[in-house]
């Protein structure tokens, strides 16, 4: 008699381990699709508190209370500066605050710029939560505020970096700026998403979009491309791609360094003078 292959006890352990891993894996789709939010925004790393202020680099600054279109209060500083060539929008990156941009608004400053940066929603002292539609409704108000000002579209630069340069892209599509500059950041969230988590199916799982390289052919400003080759959080790729997709006239600066550090390790001087080049370029004869 054929002795049989395995026993019942066998079959039913090895049935049970897919079974488990099965289940393990629809629990964490599930907890991804239903955390999205906390995954992505991150408001509370390294703080809400504001650790420094512009007075602290020596520039006068004030308070403003930006309102979105939804009835939220928005936290911002406007930086004034003498015989000004124009005035930059800031959208900031996904961690922490306005507090931990001072270095970018003095550098902004002492290219003649005034400044407007503010906090999204949930962001500082911020008012609310964050997600997609409503940083965009943040950016717009950041917008309505300098056109109250005074300032026409063509004086305004939008400028923003990784997460925030998609937020840019979103409010530059709607309302032409004098010029668009965009820094380390992704072609789509979830182009992103699928790269980190390649064991994911992210792009049927994202609630957010982000899709900053279908807007770039609907906008004619002129456009800057900041990236690191060595962007360890979005690879370089993504700033070419955007690249070739923009409509001229564009220009890319390519910096080195990680994701978080890459204007120090290029050297301040050099990040400087490359933004300095294009506004001389394509913003100052407008």
């Amino acid at each position: 008699m054929m002795k049989r292959n395995g026993t019942p006890g066998m079959t039913r352990s090895a049935s049970s381990s897919v079974l488990l891993l099965v289940s393990g894996y629809l629990l964490l789709v599930i907890y991804t699709y239903f955390n999205q939010g906390a995954m992505l925004y991150l408001p509370n790393l390294p703080g809400r508190d504001h650790h420094v202020t512009p007075a602290d680099a020596g520039l006068e600054y004030r308070n403003v209370t930006l309102t979105t279109e939804d009835r939220l209060r928005l936290d911002a500083w406007y930086l004034a500066t003498p015989n000004e060539r124009g005035v930059v929008l800031f959208c900031h990156g996904n961690a922490g605050n306005i507090s931990h941009r001072v270095g970018t608004l003095e550098i902004l400053h002492n290219l003649g710029f005034s400044i407007l940066i503010f906090d999204y929603r949930g962001y500082g002292h911020s008012e609310g939560k964050p997600d997609e539609t409503g940083t965009y409704r943040d950016a717009e108000a950041a917008w309505q505020y300098l056109q109250q000002q005074g300032y026409r579209d063509d004086q305004i630069i939008i400028m923003g970096r990784s997460l925030g340069a998609a937020i840019a892209a979103e409010l530059a599509e709607r309302h032409p700026p004098g010029a668009l500059i965009l820094e380390s950041t992704f072609t789509t969230l979830p182009n992103l998403a699928a790269e980190l988590y390649p064991y994911l199916p992210v792009r049927w799982l994202s609630r957010f979009r982000y899709e900053t390289i279908d807007r770039l052919p609907l906008i004619n400003a002129p456009l800057l491309i900041v990236h690191s080759r060595e962007d360890e959080i979005i690879p370089f790729i993504h700033g070419e791609q955007l690249f070739k997709i923009a409509n001229p006239p564009k220009q890319f600066l390519e910096l080195e360094g990680g994701h978080n550090d890459a204007i120090h390790s290029s050297r301040i001087d050099y990040y400087r003078n490359g933004l300095d080049d294009f506004f001389s370029r394509y913003f100052d004869r407008l």
